[in-house]
């Protein structure tokens, strides 16, 4: 939902090109849940659009740690469709074995393996090259004792004005939460009211949810939809997405640039429809025109997720729209029973009461936000904060 204010203030821009603020945020997105590689890979999707809005090239820098190239990970798919739409924009590297490894089972070849990364990442943070570096898995490498927390903690304070930092993985040290300006942390929640064989009987697998009050729901699920091209690509067929989002009937939010970036790049294969007014919808104050938007937005996803045409569905903010009561729960547990085995559908938005549909789910993670740059006085900018 829209922020109603106009506040000036900071967002994802060049490294050079730093005019809006004096530096740039550091985000760490951790926990045991699912989601934090996708957020990722959603706010590189979303600096990249922001830079073609605004003319500008946005360099950005994927460099994954611990995850060698002898097997595939969920990612893979999202960054090759990345680097087909904007080769010019994305450098990608990988470190590391593939193997799950404990910190007594650290071999010489993981310290190097972990070094020659870090080494790439201080080159990439001071060259002021880049507007977004992705240090994806570092945490677990620090938690292993593969690097110097110390030096990385210098390194990273001591970054270019204007450069985003976002790091991932699980067991965040507390010496990095500390210089942080963003921690979310994706926890796993279990759907308690279906048995394992009742829910297993009951849905077709791949509904992934995302709620919670902290950052990263939504680009976690633009995560999911460049994944989905990706799959497309690399076995040479069609994965068409679609991205429905509710309560968003104006311009200017977070997720518009990376929205546009898929468009243009993937034009045949992006559908995208919004809904609602453009306002906070409060409980209680619920117009005529709210439910109108809802139930329009809902029986085009309806008709989207029974017809098997699309690979990804996104319905982005339906689960405040349900709390709002502006949508019949019933409707949207029926139509997830009965949707295609190979239609992912992907839920975001955060709710104080559970609706039922979430008893479906195979992924469920709620996002908690344990710091936000907004809370030590920093302004946000709107289509990049809110």
């Amino acid at each position: 939902m829209a922020n109603t204010s106009r506040n000036r203030g900071i967002g994802i821009v060049t490294a050079s090109d730093s005019q809006e603020r004096s530096k740039g945020q550091l985000h760490i997105y951790d926990g045991e849940g699912k989601g934090k590689s996708q957020a990722a890979l959603g706010v590189v999707l979303r600096t990249i659009g922001l830079g073609i809005c605004e003319k500008r090239q946005s360099r950005v820098l994927l460099l994954r740690f611990l995850k060698g190239p002898e097997r595939p990970y969920d990612e893979d798919s999202a960054i090759e469709a990345l680097q087909r739409g904007f080769p010019h924009l994305i450098d990608h590297v990988r470190t590391g074995r593939s193997e799950f490894f404990t910190a007594d089972q650290v071999t010489k070849f993981d310290v190097g393996e972990a070094e020659r990364g870090w080494n790439i990442a201080k080159g990439a943070i001071a060259s002021s090259l880049y507007s977004v570096v992705v240090l994806d898995e570092l945490n677990p490498v620090l938690d292993l004792g593969m690097l110097n927390i110390n030096e990385v903690v210098e390194s990273l304070q001591n970054r270019p004005d204007g450069l985003e930092i976002i790091i991932t993985g699980r067991a965040a040290p507390s010496a990095l939460v500390r210089i942080s300006q963003l921690h979310s942390e994706m926890r796993p929640r279990l759907t308690g009211n279906l048995s394992t064989q009742t829910r297993q009987s009951s849905s077709s697998g791949g509904i992934e949810i995302y709620t919670g009050e902290g950052k990263g729901k939504s680009t976690s699920a633009l995560g999911k939809a460049l994944q989905a091209i990706g799959k497309g690509i690399s076995q040479d067929k069609s994965h068409r997405v679609l991205i429905l989002q509710w309560l968003k009937g104006g311009n200017g939010y977070t997720e518009d640039a990376a929205i546009e970036a898929l468009r243009e790049s993937y034009p045949h294969l992006v559908d995208h429809l919004r809904s609602g007014r453009d306002a906070i919808v409060w409980r209680g104050q619920q117009q005529p025109i709210d439910y109108v938007e809802a139930e329009r937005a809902w029986e085009i996803a309806k008709a989207a997720i029974l017809s098997g045409l699309y690979k990804t569905i996104i319905l982005d903010e339906l689960n405040p729209t349900v709390d709002l009561e502006l949508l019949p729960v019933e409707s949207i547990h029926q139509t997830l029973l009965k949707k295609p085995a190979d239609t992912e559908v992907v839920i975001t938005g955060r709710c104080k009461n559970e609706p039922s549909y979430f008893d479906l789910a195979d992924v469920y993670s709620e996002m908690v936000c344990h710091k936000h740059y907004a809370n030590v006085g920093v302004d946000l900018k709107r289509g990049v904060d809110y």
